[in-house]
């Protein structure tokens, strides 16, 4: 379990510093409306999008690590306080100076996340249903979908919707890299999760930066948080049998709900790192 805590921890460390290079990026392209997934070409000729994929590379694989060991609500919790790395990091990166607020922000997210880590249970080892990981299958698909037509909406909601069909996107890849245990060429060929990773992940990226270029990062990364921790971990506990340490649900709780209100408070702190 030390080892799953360890690989979170690197994980939210990723995801946070590519985040804010790629937010960046994101907003120097023109949006030229709609969702267009061309967009991502476009960013891959900028270097701070590139060195950003890179290091969400390296939090999705320390991701997949922690899945192996550590409840979904545990992982995707974690995934959530990177907004705290976030905010650090923009501190060299982009000249960004925290406000008292905000580094009480990432203390209760700290806080929050290191509840959870005593609280923590390990993940279920039963077998999961191939109904299940076709499941994930579907929902990849029905985010990319129903994503892309709201991805034509405009007007000041645009932005929180395309987050939240991000967050949705980034929960099934979260999903289902906790059911992918071979990991055997033939094993990954044959399994409907492989897939759902994929489109989900390709989607979300589309979404997240397309949500980055069109409106405040602030409203972008709150509606992303909440998407991609509770329905997730929501499907975990449910559904994949995830549960904490013996008596500890209260800890758990706790830990939950201070690092989530952490990171949403952070997320105002995303509309001046992004700039």
């Amino acid at each position: 379990m030390t080892t799953g805590i360890i690989a979170a921890i690197i994980s939210a460390i990723g995801y946070g510093i590519g985040s804010t290079l790629q937010a960046v990026a994101a907003r120097d392209e023109l949006d030229v409306g709609g969702v267009d997934a061309r967009l991502l070409v476009r960013l891959a000729k900028r270097w701070r999008f590139v060195v950003g994929l890179g290091l969400d590379l390296v939090g999705f694989i320390a991701q997949f690590i922690a899945l192996r060991t550590l409840a979904v609500f545990v992982v995707q919790a974690v995934q959530a306080g990177n907004l705290a790395v976030t905010a650090v990091a923009a501190i060299p990166l982009l000249g960004v100076r925290l406000k008292g607020r905000e580094w009480s922000a990432v203390a209760a997210v700290c806080v929050g996340l290191t509840l959870l880590a005593a609280a923590a249970g390990s993940a279920s080892v039963d077998p999961v249903p191939l109904a299940v990981k076709w499941w994930f299958l579907g929902a990849a698909v029905a985010v990319a979908i129903v994503g892309y037509f709201g991805g034509q909406i405009k007007g000041r909601a645009a932005p929180a919707i395309l987050g939240f069909f991000a967050g949705l996107g980034f929960g099934v890849v979260a999903l289902a890299a906790r059911v992918i245990t071979n990991l055997s060429i033939g094993a990954l060929l044959t399994n409907p999760a492989t897939y759902a990773l994929i489109a989900a992940g390709f989607v979300s990226f589309v979404f997240y930066a397309t949500g980055l270029q069109r409106g405040k990062v602030t409203t972008v990364t709150a509606a992303v948080v909440v998407a991609e921790t509770l329905l997730p971990s929501l499907v975990g506990v449910t559904v994949l049998g995830d549960g904490t340490r013996p008596g500890l649900v209260w800890l758990a709780v706790l830990g939950f709900v201070v690092a989530i209100a952490g990171a949403l408070m952070l997320a105002r702190f995303g509309e001046r790192a992004g700039r």
